[in-house]
């Protein structure tokens, strides 16, 4: 089950064991929702609750804390930055374009320059999300 979140081996389990939301529920003394939130990741069971939910399963608590960590751009290494860079670029050049202009020292050919790499920015981080 490695590499899996806490919902996937939550649903995984109640499937593999042939039981409802609601028999999960009513065993653990919440509502069947809950339990749809936990399997989709949109909550998770309260700490008291996860000894008995892995006792249920048939897991113990260690299986079922295996839970990976979403993996965010600070996680990713030198991906992870270049992603940053290219979010914040075009960010940095908006608000570059806005402050000088708004001091009324904008060049209008140093303004597109600034607005072009925003721009070329948006455009290559787009492209690399299509994976």
């Amino acid at each position: 089950m490695a590499n899996k979140s806490m919902g996937e081996i939550i649903s995984t389990r109640r499937k593999e064991k042939e039981m409802t939301q609601k028999e999960i529920a009513d065993m653990l003394n919440v509502t069947d929702k809950a339990v749809s939130k936990w399997e989709r990741d949109v909550a998770c069971p309260d700490i008291q609750t996860i000894p008995k939910l892995a006792e249920i399963l048939d897991i113990s608590v260690d299986e079922l804390m295996n839970t990976k960590a979403p993996q965010t751009s600070a996680n990713k290494g030198a991906e992870g930055v270049v992603d940053i860079v290219l979010k914040a670029v075009p960010l940095a050049m908006g608000v570059a374009v806005a402050v000088t202009s708004a001091l009324g020292q904008l060049d209008v050919n140093h303004g597109f320059t600034m607005l072009g790499i925003g721009l070329a920015c948006i455009g290559i981080h787009l492209m690399g999300n299509k994976k």
